[in-house]
């Protein structure tokens, strides 16, 4: 009787392993503030939405979270995070600082901040690929406070072991036929360059992301 019941559970492990597998859509969180909000867009305008769909349409489907939030400082950031990573994700993209940029806050308070927001992603889920958003630094506070918040960003890549995606906003800012009256968030055309901009670099990432399930 035994041996009946051991070669049943073989039967039904083997059954079970040869089991085909399911494709399952690698989760992609954005998080960010009101450019990755998509600030005076609809949702489905905003950059996030327009990569999900470039994703679909290239053949590495993905699922995309859109967790920006206007205003927010990276230290918001740091406070909101813990909240936002009760979502799973496969890849998290922190675009983090413009709001820091424009209020002329400390470049190396900025930089403690985006070291936190890592650090607070792996602890959660530390399977999860993180990549890091380039923010620049409007000219008004000067070349010294430019340079220093520019250099944020290589720094904390490097240390972190982290990509780093070109300047968000870059053949955008300052342009005022691809912004919104304010001067400062894409319009509809903008957004799209700056998907375009974001998919490039993120695109490699992505095809990497694992998209295999199981049944069962």
């Amino acid at each position: 009787m035994s041996v009946g019941r051991d070669a049943g559970a073989a039967a039904s492990s083997t059954v079970a392993s040869s089991a085909p597998a399911t494709q399952r859509l690698p989760v992609v969180l954005f998080f960010g503030t009101s450019l990755t909000a998509g600030y005076g867009l609809a949702p489905e305008q905003a950059f996030p939405a327009l990569i999900e769909k470039k994703a679909q349409d290239e053949g590495v489907p993905i699922r995309v979270v859109n967790a920006g939030l206007s205003g927010e400082t990276t230290a918001g950031a740091v406070r909101r995070i813990d909240w936002v990573l009760r979502t799973p994700a496969d890849l998290v993209v922190i675009e983090g600082g413009a709001n820091d940029a424009l209020r002329g806050l400390s470049p190396d308070a900025a930089r403690s901040n985006l070291e936190k927001l890592i650090a607070a992603v792996r602890a959660k889920q530390p399977s999860a690929r993180i990549a890091l958003v380039q923010m620049e630094a409007p000219p008004n506070y000067g070349v010294s406070y430019t340079r220093s918040f520019r250099a944020i960003y290589t720094d904390v890549a490097k240390k972190e072991s982290v990509p780093l995606l070109p300047f968000l906003l870059d053949g955008v800012a300052g342009i005022s036929r691809l912004n919104q009256a304010d001067g400062v968030h894409p319009n509809v055309v903008g957004e799209g360059i700056v998907a375009n901009n974001v998919w490039k670099a993120l695109k490699p990432i992505i095809a990497q992301l694992d998209r295999v399930g199981k049944r069962g």
